[in-house]
């Protein structure tokens, strides 16, 4: 009596499932439908959510897939792909894969037209400067994290691959971009240990650029950062005005990119929103992955806090936490500086942890903001201070007063909102990110030498905490 086929994939996916994490098995394998089997060409048929499922499977599992397809079906299994590519209609296009054997392995790649300095420094150990405490085991998985924690997960899994290289990773302050960077440099150290990874604060790379250029060492600065196989570097928008420091990253970022090593990057706004960037830099933050990390929702801080509160060993009761998640504006850090105040509070005054206390301490660790500001709340605020109507700053005159208050609108909506240049632009009449960079920096200029103008922006600003 011979086995169903679909038994045998569901058995496939059981062996699949013994040997990659829990992880890597729900993103990238759960979601595969077994369609079909053909006894005559022995080809299994399975549908993949995406064009980028098929290719990432292809780029690191497929001796994985090898080994369980012929275990379960027997040699000279082929497995093809129908691609889902449009969900609506339900179009899908079938790919059949280049046979495994016809695949060439990536040759290691030589460091025989580097000089001996470089070599020397190559072979030194590095202290990687990672932060062991972020890591993935506590970097709690929600909404707003999973799929730049997916990727991250397996690029340090996998660093060799070509894929996502580099990793552009943006989001306002507190939403887990450096835990998640650390992250990604622990687990790749942890499996590859002879590699050499390092994390740097675009801060601390121009300190050190400029003590070279100081010292006349800057060549042995450019060549030790060629050497490194994992290059993490955090806030680039510190460059945003650091001309000199693109161009040396720029020449360090080619050579790591051309020799096949790894790139991750992080900023708190995505690279079209750079300002002052050097534009061929800005091509290549946008040649990899661009991953976005918002802010997490109220179900996240939830899940942070009982992470950390287990961590800690305290007990909060679950009104209190609720509290702590609503009031703290989706912070991380706001999150984990409550927990430790609370946890210092309740040591010096031998009390237990109830709302009252919460209350006394976010009162003075955390900006409260009950309801976030909008685009319209913004836009009436200051069409009402400059008494012109909202129309106007929507529309398409170019009147001085309408003017004015659009791009004060548009600055303060960048200032208060955190959202992209691009979706601001959109909101307000339909403009381009253009428009709104442009507006910004008049307002800046502005409120350096109009002191006037300094004071309508504050006057509007303080009618905001009215709301």
């Amino acid at each position: 009596m011979s086995i169903n086929p679909r038994a045998l994939w569901e058995n496939c996916l059981q062996l699949i499932q013994e040997n990659v994490s829990e992880q890597q098995f729900n993103t990238w394998f759960k979601p595969i439908v077994f369609e079909s089997y053909s006894p005559s060409s022995k080809t299994i048929l399975v549908q993949v959510p995406s064009q980028f499922v098929y290719e990432y499977l292809e780029e690191n599992y497929v001796d994985l897939l090898r080994k369980v397809l012929t275990r379960c079906y027997g040699k000279g299994i082929k497995l093809n792909y129908s691609i889902l590519t449009d969900k609506d209609n339900h179009i899908n296009v079938t790919v059949e894969p280049d046979p495994v054997g016809d695949i060439e392995k990536a040759q290691p790649k030589t460091r025989g037209n580097q000089s001996p300095s470089v070599m020397e420094v190559a072979a030194q150990d590095i202290d990687s400067q990672l932060d062991p405490h972020h890591t993935f085991a506590n970097f709690i998985e929600g909404d707003s994290n999973r799929l730049s924690r997916s990727i991250g997960l397996s690029i340090a899994e996998h660093p060799s691959t070509t894929q996502f290289n580099p990793m552009f990773i943006y989001g306002p302050s507190g939403c887990g971009k450096t835990h998640l960077i650390n992250a990604i440099g622990v687990r790749a150290k942890e499996l590859y240990p002879q590699k050499r990874i390092l994390y740097v604060s675009a801060r601390l790379f121009q300190v050190q650029y400029t003590n070279a250029t100081l010292q006349n060492k800057i060549n042995d600065f450019i060549a030790f950062y060629q050497t490194i196989d994992i290059l993490i570097v955090d806030d680039i928008q510190e460059w945003m005005t650091a001309t000199r420091t693109q161009d040396t990253f720029f020449h360090i970022f080619n050579h790591l990119f051309r020799n096949g090593k790894r790139i991750i990057l992080a900023s708190d706004r995505p690279p079209v929103d750079l300002k002052g960037m050097n534009d061929r830099l800005l091509t290549r933050f946008s040649c990899g992955l661009i991953a976005e990390l918002e802010k997490p929702n109220e179900q996240l801080c939830v899940d942070i806090l009982n992470s950390k509160i287990k961590r800690d060993g305290l007990q909060i009761p679950k009104d209190v936490i609720l509290y702590i998640a609503k009031t703290a504006n989706g912070s991380v850090r706001d999150l984990e500086g409550v927990i430790n105040s609370l946890l210092a509070y309740s040591v010096v005054y031998n009390s237990n942890i109830d709302m009252r206390l919460a209350e006394r301490v976010i009162k003075r660790a955390v900006k409260t903001d009950d309801r976030p500001l909008t685009i319209d709340d913004i836009i009436t605020t200051v069409c009402h201070h400059f008494n012109v109507s909202t129309a106007a700053v929507s529309g398409k005159s170019r009147k001085q007063e309408y003017v004015n208050a659009r791009q004060v609108s548009m600055y303060l909506a960048l200032k208060y909102t955190k959202m992209p240049t691009s979706r601001i632009g959109k909101l307000i009449g339909g403009r381009d990110h253009s428009t709104v960079i442009h507006s910004c920096s008049q307002v800046e200029k502005r409120l350096k030498i109009d002191k006037s103008f300094s004071e309508d922006i504050c006057s509007i600003e303080n009618a905001f905490k009215l709301k």
